[in-house]
This record gives structure tokens, C-alpha cells and sequence, in this order.
């Protein structure tokens, strides 16, 4: 835990919660000021070279572009994923309209569709090649949605989802057919402005007033048949926050899931090792290729509560 110098010179410690605000704080203000004042391009690494190795989409929150998801691409690099980035603003073009960005149901499925389109577009292209989503908060509500989106026949590697902003109950069969390995869902209960508060009084991606996913974890549906339960046992893995994560600059606030760092450290080793890769980023090399957890029992499976 970090530490600052008391009036008598003593080193007094910060505590987590107090750094989970400030975490949060620092990166809203650079959300919203950066663009407005300096504007901010989406991120790409679109090389040929990248190309020819996979390609990841990354999905903003209700913000759009921003320093945010340029950090998740960045730390995918620092991390090394060796394919393609491209950060796709599914939004309405401005931090201005995120009411519009967050509740207009029927234009976010035209995005999702759309970004089924990018992928069936580069895997034509591109054979046998990994594809991944990650979308963090409202993003993440579109990647459910864009996986929805695919063809039939057609299926990506895995998708990530960071603090996604829909309903724990919401029905992610279908979504998680759409994918190889699964459907990662990383949520933190401290996640109480955003996805408690904020979506209890504006709603979700799919337009319900509810603690999100992002906060408590997805929760099996109602009335689903043996093969749909199975499906979530083995394609969906939550990774509820874990203190362990503070280690790689992530206090357990809304916008920690971006931090460069803990990108490179949590989610790339997930997309390398479905490639067999070896990661290259971190302290810790040793450590499994798939998000930690203080448990001794590995990700929470459908459901499980966080930490």
C-alpha cells in the first residue's frame, strides 16, 4: 500500500478505499477534459505483420474514445499480444451524449452488428487466426451484444468483459457459443457509483435499473435447459476483483479494469495462452496464464460472489 509523509514526517499509509476514489476520480477527469480539450484519436495497430497474427477489438465505455481505452490497447502491446489492436467507438461521438451511448438499445444492436461485420470481414481475410473482444462497462454490453451479432457458424477466440454495464440475469447463451474459450467477466462489488448506483438510477446496456454485472457478477437464468447450463459452466469464468490486483495499479474502482498495468499483467496472459504464447510482461512470470485469485479455487464460477 502506497505511502505519503505525515505533518511530523512520519510515512502514514493510504488507505485502499481512499486510493479507489482517487484512481476513479483521476481517470473521469481525464475522460471527460482530454477529449473535449484536446480531442483523442482511437487506437489502432493495424500492420500487416499484426494483421497476420490476430486481431482484437476493444470496445470504450459510454465515454467513447478516450485515455481509457487507448491504455487497454497500449497494455496488450506492453503485455505482448502480437496482433492486430483497433479501439471501435460504437458510441454517438461524444462524452456529451452518454445517455444516448448508454440506453438507445436498438442503435447499440446496429453497432454490435456492425462490429460482427469487422470480424466476419478480417477472419475472411484471415483464416484460423485468433479474434478477441474486450469491452469495459457499456463496451462490455456491446460485446454480449456484438457476439450476439455473429453468424451462425461463425465463433472468436474469447471475449473480456471489464465492469460490463448489463443485467446479471441477462441470458448469455448465445454469446457464449460465439466463442472458442469462453466469455471472461471481471466485476468488482467496490464498483458502487458506476454500476450499483449509476445503473440502478439510469439502467444498463439492456435497459434494466439494477446493480450491473460489472458490479456482482452474471447469475444463471431462469429456465435454461441441461445443454444452456452447461454452456455457462464451461464457457463463462468470472473473475471477481482481488486485492492481489492493487499490485498492478488496479484499487478495485470503475476505471481500474483499463490501468495500463493491469492489462498487461492480467488479460494478456489470457489471450497468449490461448495461442500458447509465453507472456512477457509483469514481475511475475511464473504465474498461471489466467487471472488470479486470492482463492485458492481459481475464478468463481456463474453466480459467485466477489471478494
Amino acid at each position: 500500500m502506497p505511502f505519503i509523509r505525515g505533518h511530523d514526517h512520519s510515512m502514514v499509509r493510504i488507505p485502499l478505499a481512499l486510493q479507489r476514489c482517487w484512481q476513479d476520480l483521476l481517470g473521469v477527469c481525464g475522460v471527460l477534459f482530454v477529449p473535449l480539450l484536446a480531442g483523442c484519436s482511437p487506437a489502432r495497430q493495424l500492420t500487416p505483420a499484426r494483421l497476420e497474427r490476430g486481431y482484437t477489438i476493444i470496445l470504450p465505455g459510454i465515454e467513447g474514445t478516450s485515455t481509457l481505452n487507448a491504455d487497454v490497447a497500449k497494455g496488450l502491446v506492453d503485455g505482448g499480444w502480437p496482433g492486430a489492436l483497433e479501439v471501435y467507438d460504437w458510441t454517438a461521438g461524444s462524452v456529451l451524449l452518454f445517455p444516448v451511448n448508454l440506453r438507445a438499445l436498438e442503435r447499440n444492436k446496429d453497432e454490435a452488428r456492425r462490429i460482427a461485420q469487422k470480424i466476419v470481414a478480417y477472419q475472411t481475410k484471415y483464416p484460423g487466426r485468433p479474434v478477441h473482444i474486450i469491452g469495459h462497462s457499456g463496451g462490455g454490453g456491446v460485446a454480449v451484444l456484438a457476439l450476439e451479432a455473429l453468424p451462425e457458424g461463425r465463433r472468436i477466440t474469447s471475449a473480456i468483459l471489464l465492469a460490463p454495464a448489463i443485467s446479471p440475469d441477462y441470458n448469455l447463451t448465445k454469446a457464449l457459443r460465439k466463442t472458442r474459450h469462453g466469455v471472461w467477466n471481471f466485476y468488482s462489488r467496490h464498483d458502487v457509483g458506476f454500476l450499483k448506483a449509476g445503473t440502478l438510477l439510469m439502467g444498463t446496456i439492456d435497459g434494466r435499473h439494477t446493480s450491473a454485472a460489472g458490479a456482482v457478477g452474471f447469475q444463471m437464468p431462469w429456465g435454461l435447459d441441461e445443454e444452456e447450463r452447461r454452456l455457462y459452466a464451461t464457457h463463462l469464468r468470472q473473475q471477481p476483483y482481488s486485492r492481489k490486483m492493487a499490485e498492478s495499479g488496479h484499487m478495485g474502482g470503475h476505471v481500474g479494469w483499463a490501468n495500463r498495468r493491469f492489462v498487461a499483467e492480467w488479460l494478456c496472459p489470457i489471450m497468449l495462452a490461448q495461442m500458447n504464447v509465453q507472456p512477457t510482461a509483469g514481475p511475475d512470470l511464473q504465474r498461471p496464464n489466467r487471472p488470479r485469485d486470492d482463492s485458492r479455487h481459481g475464478p468463481v464460477p456463474a453466480g459467485g460472489g466477489g471478494q
